[in-house]
């Protein structure tokens, strides 16, 4: 197996940042001797739950657009980075989007009960030599009761994984004839379940359904595959005094192959239009020491990770900002990983949708 052959070869180190980001490009081809995530890692995805569950779309009864950029590992060269634009709507016959596009005609509506919600992703997730681009669209459907809501959602979509050879400095280091196709076009599919209240949300979803073999080469004994993710979410919030609520809440996600994470989160609101919040995040996903035991001494990322946040909203508009720092040995190269979140919001007022939570 490529992977063991790499672990077994001297490699000289110019570029620390380099060899580390270098590895994560293979680390999938063996799974059972590195652990590793194969999806983007978000921190404040509590703001924009369809970014990991598609029954989430159009949900709250607005028209959302949220922009996300993540930079992980500062410090490091060639860290990973993470763009993510996503969009969502719900068909309600006043909606924002059916006023626009002038959808009502002739006494026909899309949705007299406003149950279908739509939504689109693109992302670009790029870690060193290996770069990962995606799109999806999904159709949710949504069950309204007299305090509460129960989505289903449905998405279908495209991965392109792509390996930059051009950019590999020392060529001789690695069998770069692994990557005879340096890119191929994956389609997969998700699903998830969302539930939500006025104070208690919960979802479950599943991704990357067909667990799709990338070909990177002829040879069948490379076997990188994208491993289908569980993600299960949940949280609720209190009211403490006038205008001050906070809201615990929890995720936990598996592709049952690298082990499992789970992140712990605690915001506070004011007038819903300022929060703050702490999370922590168990575990890691890599694991290097086998690697690096006579370069660097070990690296090992499974030390887990606080996560600072904060945000504020100004009319339709959200402004969220997280900091990620690892306690892991890692923290010795990097100073952390920083995200930032964009929001908007237009359409109807989601306080006339008693199920729905705030933002």
């Amino acid at each position: 197996m490529v992977m063991k052959s790499i672990m077994m070869t001297k490699v000289k180190i110019g570029n620390k940042g380099f060899i580390i980001l270098l590895l994560f490009a293979l680390i999938g081809y063996k799974l059972s001797v590195m652990q590793a995530q194969q999806m983007p890692v978000y921190s404040q995805y509590m703001l924009n739950g369809f970014l990991l569950n598609p029954a989430v779309a159009g949900h709250e009864g607005y028209t959302s657009l949220n922009l996300t950029a993540r930079e992980q590992w500062l410090g490091l060269p060639d860290a990973p980075k993470t763009y993510a634009l996503s969009a969502q709507t719900r068909l309600l016959r006043n909606s924002f989007i059916s006023r626009s596009l002038n959808i009502r005609k002739r006494g026909r509506s899309m949705s007299r009960s406003g149950r279908v919600g739509l939504g689109t992703y693109i992302f670009n997730d790029k870690r060193g030599i290996y770069n990962n681009m995606g799109f999806q669209f999904t159709y949710a459907y949504h069950l309204s009761f007299r305090r509460s809501q129960l989505s289903f959602g449905l998405s279908g979509l495209l991965y392109q994984f792509r390996v930059s050879t051009e950019d590999i400095n020392d060529p001789e280091s690695v069998d770069i004839s692994v990557f005879a196709k340096p890119q191929s076009l994956i389609p997969d599919a998700n699903i998830g379940v969302y539930y939500t209240s006025r104070d208690i949300y919960a979802g479950v979803s599943m991704l990357q359904l067909f667990q799709n073999q990338v070909q990177f080469n002829t040879n069948e004994e490379i076997d990188y595959r994208v491993y289908r993710q569980m993600y299960l979410m949940g949280g609720y919030r209190f009211d403490l005094i006038d205008f001050v609520f906070i809201e615990p809440s929890a995720l936990f996600k598996t592709n049952f192959k690298a082990g499992s994470q789970l992140d712990l989160n605690l915001k506070f609101y004011f007038r819903e239009d300022y929060w703050a919040g702490i999370s922590y995040r168990n575990g890691g996903a890599l694991d290097l020491e086998p690697v690096f035991q006579e370069e660097f001494g070990g690296l090992v990322s499974r030390g887990g990770a606080i996560i600072l946040m904060a945000g504020l909203r100004v009319d339709k508009y959200f402004f969220g900002y997280a900091f990620d720092y690892n306690m892991s040995s890692i923290a010795r190269y990097s100073i952390g990983s920083h995200e930032l979140m964009i929001a908007a919001k237009f359409g109807d007022n989601a306080r006339r949708y008693r199920w729905l939570n705030r933002y």
